[in-house]
C-alpha cells in the first residue's frame, strides 16, 4: 500500500507564491475552506462564487500578494476548464441525445419486459448503471423518476426497494467513473491514467452498487415503508415520438466510448512501447475526447436520425443540452482555481512534510479529506476538487494503478453522508414525498454505505496491485 514519504517533497516542482510557515498555511487552508463552507450553506451562495471567493481568502490568509493569488486562481480555472470542459460538453450532449430520443426509455422498457418479482431491484441497479455513464446525476433523477414510480405502483413494490438501487446506480457512477465532471477533475489533478481509472473504478463500482442497491433495500424498506406518492407521474420522451432506436444499437452507443477508453488501457499495458503504432493509434482514439466526441458523432445517427429527428431538430437538441452545464463548467473550473492556489500556496509540500511519519497510507487520508469536505460543504463535486487539490502531491511517487486508485479513494470521500446542505438530499426527499427523517434513514445511508464500501474496496486493490 503507497504510504506518505518524505521524498514525494523532491518531486513537487511547483514554487510556491508564498514563504509562510506550517501553521499559517494550515489556518489558511481552515480559513479558504470555512469561507467556502460558509458562502454555500449560510449565504446560500452559489458555489461559483464561493469558490473563488475562498481560493483569493486562502491566498490572503497565507500571505500571497494578491496578484499572484489572482494570478494562480486564473491558471487553475484556464486549465481545469481546457482539461475537462469539453468532455463535460460531450458527456452533456449525448445524455441529451439518449433522452430525447427516446433511447433511455427503451433501455428501460426492454429492461423491464425481462424482469419482474425479486429480480426487480437488480433490475433497476442495471438501468440506472446504464443510462447514469453519460448522464449528470441530477438528469438521471429526472429522467428515471418515472419509471420508479411506474414500476412501484404496476408491481405494487415499495418505494425503497425499487427506488434504492435506482439512486444507488447513479450515484457511483457519478462518484467513481468518468466522464462525469468529479472524476475528471481529479484525474486531471493527479495526473493519472483515465483508461487505468476507468477499468479499476468499474471493479470498484460493481461490487459496491450490489451492497448499497439491491442489498441495503431490504432494509431501507422496512424502515421506511411508503409507497409511490399519487402524484402525476411526468410525460417521458418517447411519448411524443412516432419511433425510437432500438435496443442495441442505443446500448452500444452509450458504451462505445467506454469500450474506447478501456481499450487503449488494455493496449499500452500489453504493447507498452510508445513507438509502436497500434499502441499510437489507440492512444489517439482512446482518449477521452476522441471517444466522446465519436459517440456524440455516431449518436447523432443511431439515436438522432433513429428517432426521426430532422438536422434542424437535432441542432437544437444539442444546443439545449450545453445551456444547463454553464454553471457546472463553473464550479468545476473555480474548483480547479481552488486547487491550483492550494498548490501554489504550498500546502500540498506542507501535507507531505508534517505528515511524513504519519502511519496512515495515502488513499485513506485522501479519502478522509474528501469525507471532512462533503460533510462541510454538501456537494460531492466540490469535495473531489478541493480534497483532488490537496492530496496532488501525494502521486508524484505513485505507480499508474495507485494513482488511479487515489482518484477512487477521493471520489469515495466525496458520496459521504449526504444531508441537508446537498441538493441531491432535497432533490430525493422531494421526488419520493419522504420526510427529513426518511431520507436520512434511506438515501443519506445509503451514501454512507456506497462511500466506505468503494473506500475499503480500493484499499483493498491497493494491497494486490
Amino acid at each position: 500500500m503507497t504510504r506518505l514519504s518524505v521524498e514525494m517533497l523532491a518531486a513537487d516542482p511547483v514554487e510556491p507564491i508564498t514563504s509562510a510557515g506550517h501553521a499559517q498555511l494550515g489556518i489558511a487552508v481552515l480559513a479558504g475552506i470555512a469561507v467556502i463552507v460558509l458562502l454555500i450553506t449560510k449565504f446560500k451562495l452559489h458555489a461559483f462564487l464561493a469558490l473563488t471567493i475562498g481560493s483569493l481568502a486562502l491566498g490572503a490568509f497565507a500571505g500571497a500578494p494578491l496578484d499572484k493569488a489572482i494570478a494562480s486562481f486564473s491558471a487553475g480555472l484556464g486549465s481545469t476548464v481546457a482539461g475537462v470542459g469539453v468532455l463535460i460538453a460531450l458527456g452533456a450532449i449525448l445524455g441529451k441525445l439518449l433522452a430525447d430520443s427516446g433511447g433511455a426509455d427503451q433501455i428501460v422498457d426492454t429492461i423491464l419486459e425481462k424482469a419482474g418479482g425479486r429480480s426487480m431491484p437488480w433490475a433497476m441497479v442495471l438501468i440506472a448503471s446504464v443510462i447514469g455513464l453519460p448522464l449528470f446525476f441530477e438528469v438521471g433523477i429526472v429522467l428515471l423518476i418515472p419509471v420508479v414510480l411506474m414500476v412501484a405502483k404496476r408491481g405494487n413494490y415499495s418505494l425503497m426497494r425499487i427506488g434504492i438501487p435506482a439512486l444507488a446506480g447513479l450515484s457511483v457512477m457519478h462518484g467513481l467513473i468518468p466522464p462525469h465532471p468529479g472524476p475528471l477533475v481529479a484525474i486531471d489533478a493527479v495526473k493519472a491514467n483515465l483508461g487505468v481509472t476507468l477499468a479499476l473504478g468499474i471493479l470498484v463500482a460493481i461490487p459496491t452498487v450490489i451492497i448499497a442497491g439491491p442489498l441495503f433495500s431490504k432494509y431501507a424498506a422496512r424502515w421506511v415503508d411508503v409507497p409511490a406518492p399519487e402524484k402525476m407521474i411526468p410525460q417521458r420522451a418517447s411519448e411524443d415520438l412516432d419511433k425510437r432506436p432500438g435496443f442495441g444499437v442505443t446500448i452500444a452507443t452509450v458504451l462505445l466510448p467506454v469500450v474506447l477508453m478501456l481499450a487503449k488501457a488494455l493496449v499500452d499495458i500489453v504493447v507498452d512501447d510508445p513507438e509502436n503504432m497500434v499502441q499510437r493509434v489507440f492512444d489517439v482514439i482512446g482518449s477521452p475526447l476522441i471517444a466522446l466526441l465519436a459517440a456524440v458523432l455516431v449518436a447523432l445517427f443511431t439515436l438522432g436520425r433513429a428517432a426521426g429527428f430532422t438536422k434542424d431538430r437535432i441542432s437544437s437538441t444539442v444546443e439545449k443540452s450545453l445551456a444547463p452545464i454553464a454553471g457546472i463548467l463553473l464550479i468545476v473550473g473555480a474548483g480547479g482555481g481552488f486547487k491550483q492556489t492550494l498548490i501554489d500556496s504550498g500546502v500540498g509540500a506542507m501535507i507531505l512534510d508534517i505528515s511524513k511519519d504519519w502511519s496512515i497510507p495515502a488513499l485513506l487520508l485522501a479519502w478522509l479529506i474528501a469525507v471532512a469536505i462533503r460533510l462541510a460543504t454538501g456537494s460531492a463535486t466540490v469535495a473531489t476538487i478541493s480534497a483532488a487539490g490537496l492530496v496532488a502531491p501525494l502521486a508524484a511517487d505513485m505507480s499508474t494503478a495507485h494513482a488511479s486508485l487515489l482518484v477512487l479513494a477521493i471520489g469515495a470521500g466525496s458520496l459521504f453522508f449526504s444531508h441537508v446542505n446537498d441538493a441531491g438530499f432535497w432533490l430525493v426527499k422531494e421526488y419520493f414525498g419522504l420526510s427529513v427523517g426518511q431520507t436520512i434513514k434511506t438515501w443519506s445511508v445509503m451514501e454512507t454505505i456506497i462511500s466506505v464500501v468503494a473506500g475499503a474496496l480500493v484499499l483493498l486493490l491497493s494491497l494486490v496491485i
